[in-house]
């Protein structure tokens, strides 16, 4: 009788290896895809202007957010015409599309809830995906989302420009 000896693998199995090489494939891709309000900015992308309208600066101070009614956003003058301003802390983009008329909009994304972080060339830049947004209007220019930036109320008295 000759018995067959039986060896013990000395490393994982082969299914382990496999789980664990996928879930790892995984976890990078999620980790990609997925947005965050601290991305880095990207402003150095489409040919934007030197104007201060890729500012991303906010200009009042306010506590803790700054999304009271009636908390001070800007002056008139910050606001670029045929661009914006950024407003991260109030989470707010405020355009100015023509002289005089200013517009301000969610500075969340539609598409995944990125932070946009920039407005140049009569847009407003999501950096996570490029999705793009009018600033007359808030409607998608181009990019991966599908819905408009919603509409936020401010209101412009004197120099002043404040939420509504």
């Amino acid at each position: 009788m000759t018995s067959a000896s039986h060896q013990l693998a000395s490393g994982p199995a082969r299914r382990t290896v496999v789980a664990a090489a996928g879930a790892a494939g995984l976890a990078v891709a999620l980790t990609a895809c997925g947005g965050s309000d601290d991305a880095s900015d990207s402003s150095a992308g489409s040919g934007a202007s030197s104007s201060p309208q890729d500012n991303n600066e906010t200009s009042s101070g306010g506590s803790g957010g700054g999304n009271a009614a009636g908390a001070e956003l800007a002056a008139v003058a910050d606001i670029p015409e045929g661009g914006g301003k950024v407003f991260a802390d109030s989470k707010v983009v405020v355009t100015q599309p023509t002289a005089g008329e200013f517009k301000a909009f969610s500075a969340t994304c539609t598409h995944q809830g990125c932070a946009v972080k920039s407005v140049a060339d009569g847009v407003i830049n999501c950096p996570c995906h490029n999705s793009n947004f009018s600033i007359t209007d808030g409607s998608v220019q181009g990019g991966p989302a599908t819905a408009p930036l919603p509409s936020v109320e401010i209101t412009v008295s004197g120099d002043s420009i404040r939420l509504a």
